[in-house]
């Protein structure tokens, strides 16, 4: 029917053509003949096609979703059909999941379709590059900042109204009748030892908590990250509070707590002198600036120093604080060296900080990840070098005894050739974790970022972040006497704990991360957390003893 109208259409042209030629036209007439022609043209499609002529004119252009067009391996010519049968359809919101969170649907938003372009040509790839390519590689998205829960601004108002005083009291009472958590996207509660109150404690921290960081003291001490090594912990916390924007105030008389930025490990390289062994010098400089401090400003006397905090990973970190009364005893300390039995770290005032190999300063997360636990044949591994007082006994009882116990010193070249140190630790069960010169060891973390379940052998050492992780969930402790039982106790373990542990540690991983921008829950925000949980703890205990003494 269409063909023979527009066939009856072209033969009137011809003829009103043909009888117009050699003659006056009136073409006044004549264009409003063709305007009605082609009106009735136009109102005749609208009838007669499949879908309203406006359609043709108003339909968006063709899409497909940014993950089809990144990610899918389905020809082009497949995805561009697919678009044109939906393309006047609605399109429903994608479901976004947490590159962070294996197992749970954080949130769903709708994403944005993006046009398709045609593709551009390029060059030939070299030979060479072509061999560098991995036909299964994916390309690697950024995970998304987690949202921070959204705080009703009559709330928010009445916290900025109180006193900072009066703002960790609120938080203290809020803390102890939190409410329980029965399902949160982003906490495994079997990492926790109360998940509801660690939940209810970090909220408030996110909605009240702010620092202010003295400007004093001079580089190399003062104010410069070390970010290498297995004392980077104290670098890495430093660089990121000093960039942060959330937590960090620029007016002292709005902040709940006072940093000292200081690193342990630069004030060794800076001052001690090598064979000398002595380490008073450093202890002393850190004096004078406390009391430069103290002079300068007035906040150190308020609370003589109990609202301060200093972060410091190197071994000598408490013994820096000793020639300062009130710093050794009032001020927070977060350490790696948490050695309870030395009368320095405090517990429930001081935080056990983690110590963390950083071997790549711009790749921190490197290697991180582990093998399956069918692919890990290895019951036991330990290599490393021989100080303190238990990695000889270790090495005495397991070196070259059992073939599930790879058990070493420094890794001989002979095993390293066939199987590296950090591919031990993923194709092993259980890591040893021993203590060295002191009781905290990088291999804990190490064990963690390899999903390995560290076995940690050093008494009296305080575990990171125990005043809120259930390591007995994730970790094995034994006590120093116990290693020759130690094959022993590892194969008493079911299995099915085993596998529970292994879990586990995977869960926990997310809390040991140091992230270059750091996100919720990590290892830069779980240190600050710590901190902040335990000036609240000293809160209570002041106001307890208050009570007590007015009894």
């Amino acid at each position: 029917m269409k063909r023979s109208v527009w066939c009856i259409a072209i033969i009137l042209m011809k003829e009103l053509i043909h009888r117009c030629v050699g003659y006056n036209v009136d073409w006044r007439k004549l264009l409003f003949i063709g305007v009605i022609l082609t009106i009735a043209g136009v109102v005749f499609q609208m009838f007669s096609l499949h879908y309203p002529l406006k359609m043709l004119f108003l339909s968006p252009h063709v899409t497909v979703s940014s993950y089809e067009s990144l990610n899918s391996t389905i020809p082009l010519s497949e995805i561009l059909s697919k678009a044109r049968v939906e393309e006047f359809q609605l399109v429903p919101a994608a479901p976004v999941v947490s590159v962070n969170s294996s197992i749970k649907l954080i949130q769903s938003m709708p994403v944005e379709p993006k046009r398709v372009t045609a593709p551009r040509k390029t060059k030939s790839i070299s030979r060479r590059r072509k061999k560098n390519i991995k036909l299964d590689d994916k390309p690697k998205l950024l995970p998304p900042f987690p949202p921070r829960k959204i705080v009703p601004s009559h709330l928010q108002r009445y916290i900025w109204s109180l006193s900072p005083n009066e703002s960790l009291m609120y938080a203290k009472k809020e803390i102890e009748h939190a409410p329980e958590v029965v399902d949160d996207p982003d906490l495994f509660p079997p990492l926790f030892r109360n998940v509801s109150v660690f939940k209810r404690s970090y909220e408030l921290m996110e909605m009240i908590l702010k620092v202010f960081i003295y400007p004093d003291g001079a580089r190399p001490i003062f104010h410069e990250p070390h970010l290498r090594g297995i004392y980077a912990s104290e670098g890495w916390f430093m660089k990121l509070i000093e960039a942060n924007r959330q937590f960090v105030t620029r007016d002292p008389e709005k902040a709940h707590l006072f940093y000292l930025p200081y690193s342990a490990r630069q004030l060794q390289m800076a001052l001690y002198v090598p064979e000398s062994h002595n380490m008073k010098p450093l202890s002393i400089f850190l004096r004078d600036y406390v009391n430069m401090i103290a002079a300068k400003y007035p906040f150190w006397n308020r609370a003589h120093g109990s609202d301060h905090f200093l972060v410091a990973c190197h071994d000598w970190g408490p013994y820096t604080v000793t020639e300062h009364e009130e710093l050794s005893k009032n001020t927070i300390k977060a350490l790696c060296n948490a050695d309870q039995s030395e009368g320095i770290f405090v517990g429930g005032k001081d935080v056990s900080l983690p110590e963390t190999t950083i071997r790549t300063p711009r790749r921190p997360l490197r290697n991180v990840g582990g093998n399956r636990v069918s692919q890990r044949p290895i019951l036991a591994f330990f290599a490393g070098n021989m100080h303190g007082r238990v990695r000889p006994t270790l090495l005495k009882y397991w070196r070259d005894k059992d073939e599930d116990m790879r058990i070493y010193g420094p890794l001989p070249n002979r095993v390293s050739r066939r199987m590296s140190y950090v591919q031990h630790m993923k194709s092993s069960k259980y890591c040893i974790c021993p203590m060295g010169y002191e009781v905290n060891s990088p291999r804990i973390v190490e064990a963690i970022y390899y999903e390995c379940v560290p076995v940690i052998i050093a008494d009296n050492f305080v575990l990171p972040f125990s005043e809120v992780l259930e390591w007995s969930a994730f970790s094995v402790v034994v006590a120093e006497q116990d290693i020759p039982k130690l094959k022993e106790i590892l194969w008493a373990i079911p299995l099915r704990r085993y596998l529970k542990m292994q879990t586990n540690v995977k869960m926990v991983q997310k809390h040991f991360l140091w992230n270059p921008i750091p996100i919720r829950y990590d290892l830069f925000h779980m240190i600050l957390h710590s901190i902040w949980f335990n000036r609240l703890n000293q809160i209570q205990i002041r106001s307890q003893t208050s009570n007590s003494t007015g009894d």
